[in-house]
């Protein structure tokens, strides 16, 4: 049980590093958001976690051959998602030069980047392919919550340098984005 929970929260902290960067981007754009918005968008980060690795391990456990050819997409789908959001939130930076300025995270803009900061979770059911539903379920349980505590810490984090970068944040966050989808694609692609 002790290396189960030690490798399922292990397999959490890796998988919430890209969300965590994209929380504190997040925060420093929207620093004067409430600990329930904050909550809500951790939540998302979250529940995209839980579902992505349930997700492979039913596809390994049911379709495996086709997952492999999906797999090899996940590097090309986070570039593109995370240089679209983060190319927005650049320029958006760029033209909007006024303090007041402050973009509130729409829905559409979280959900795509909870699919691009998770969907490399969807490798980890080849991870757990051997555990039985019931642990697989709770594995991705542990890395949903180990998720939702690093993301929240982000946006904690990012909302206490929001207000010292002003309107720098959007272009930071946008750099950050874009950073986070060349290391995701380069890891994917050539690691």
């Amino acid at each position: 049980m002790l290396s189960f929970l030690v490798t399922a929260i292990s397999l959490g902290i890796g998988l919430a590093m890209d969300a965590f960067s994209v929380s504190m981007a997040n925060a420093m754009i929207e620093n004067n958001m409430k600990k329930r918005r904050m909550s809500f968008i951790a939540g998302v980060y979250a529940a995209f976690q839980f579902l992505m690795p349930l997700l492979g391990y039913f596809a390994v456990r049911f379709a495996a051959e086709k997952f492999e050819a999906f797999e090899r997409a996940i590097p090309y789908i986070a570039l593109l998602l995370l240089l679209y959001i983060g190319g927005k939130m650049l320029i958006d930076g760029i033209k909007k030069r006024d303090e007041e300025a402050v973009k509130v995270l729409d829905t559409k803009t979280l959900l795509m980047q909870g699919v691009a900061t998770s969907i490399d979770a969807l490798s980890v059911g080849f991870t757990i392919s051997a555990y039985s539903t019931k642990d697989a379920v709770l594995a991705s349980a542990i890395i949903a919550l180990v998720t939702f505590i690093i993301c929240f810490t982000g946006l904690i984090i990012g909302k206490k340098f929001g207000h010292l970068l002003k309107n720098k944040a959007h272009i930071l966050g946008g750099i950050i984005l874009i950073a986070i989808g060349i290391e995701i694609f380069i890891k994917g692609v050539f690691l």
